[in-house]
């Protein structure tokens, strides 16, 4: 068999260019090797449990309800805070939100070690049934009444309305500015009949219908009682028209005007 000279001539120039090739493909893989294993130890160091722990707290906001030992006690809750790369912001924005004076939280971690924490405070419009309190939205919320700074219109109603009880309070409260009365309390009963309770101590029974048409009702009535008001106990407005009026009873005005 003859082996022509052209192929020998052609297996002799491309061995060194292999061997060339081969050098370059074994470098680039020790360089992406390398690349990896500083890369896999600089992300397990970072994720180490004992390396960046989250160890300051910033809080930020507006606050008058909410101290930097609400949120720690909240974060307390966690079986423990992470790292500054594990730990889960979300999960934190819940814990701090279950705080009752919380309306929302705006989280976001600062290298390497901080926390800073945005809180918006619920603005409490009214106390609600008593034990909780209302926000301009009508939202209920919990929280410690007794912090409640200034003087608040009571409101009740069955679950779920509190949105429409907050709603015609202030529709109404107006109405009774404009007599120099304010609405301490404002009810709605499981009836869905409307009672109010003045500041001067007038209690008006609403019924369930003609809401506006009642409240004017009495606005022209107690033009018309004049000094006499003062005697009044309760105004019965659940009628087409007319009122029926309770008075204090004569021993407790004398009691009222000997004080």
């Amino acid at each position: 068999m003859i082996i022509s000279s052209f192929n020998e001539g052609r297996s002799f120039f491309e061995i060194p260019q292999i061997k060339k090739h081969a050098v370059g493909a074994s470098f680039l893989m020790v360089v992406i090797v390398l690349i990896g294993y500083v890369l896999y130890s600089t992300v397990s160091w970072m994720w180490d449990d004992q390396r960046l722990p989250l160890s300051k707290l910033v809080l930020q906001g507006d606050l008058e309800y909410v101290s930097a030992l609400d949120v720690q006690r909240a974060f307390s809750q966690l079986d423990y805070v992470g790292t500054f790369m594990s730990q889960d912001v979300d999960v934190l924005q819940d814990m701090i939100e279950s705080i009752p004076w919380v309306s929302n939280a705006a989280i976001r971690k600062q290298w390497p070690d901080t926390i800073k924490v945005f809180i918006t405070e619920h603005h409490a419009i009214a106390i609600w049934n008593g034990n909780a309190m209302l926000n301009e939205s009508g939202h209920v919320f919990n929280g410690d009444i007794g912090k409640l700074k200034g003087d608040h219109v009571k409101l009740y109603g069955p679950e779920g309305t509190s949105e429409e009880v907050l709603q015609v309070w202030q529709k109404v409260s107006n109405q009774f500015q404009s007599l120099g009365l304010t609405i301490t309390s404002l009810v709605l009963n499981e009836r869905r009949a409307w009672q109010i309770i003045l500041d001067n101590g007038i209690r008006l029974e609403l019924g369930k219908e003609s809401l506006e048409e009642r409240i004017e009702r009495f606005i022209y009535l107690y033009n018309n009682l004049g000094s006499e008001a003062q005697k009044v106990s309760y105004i019965d407005l659940r009628y087409d028209t007319g009122a029926a009026v309770g008075w204090f009873p004569e021993e407790l005005e004398q009691e009222t005007t000997d004080d």
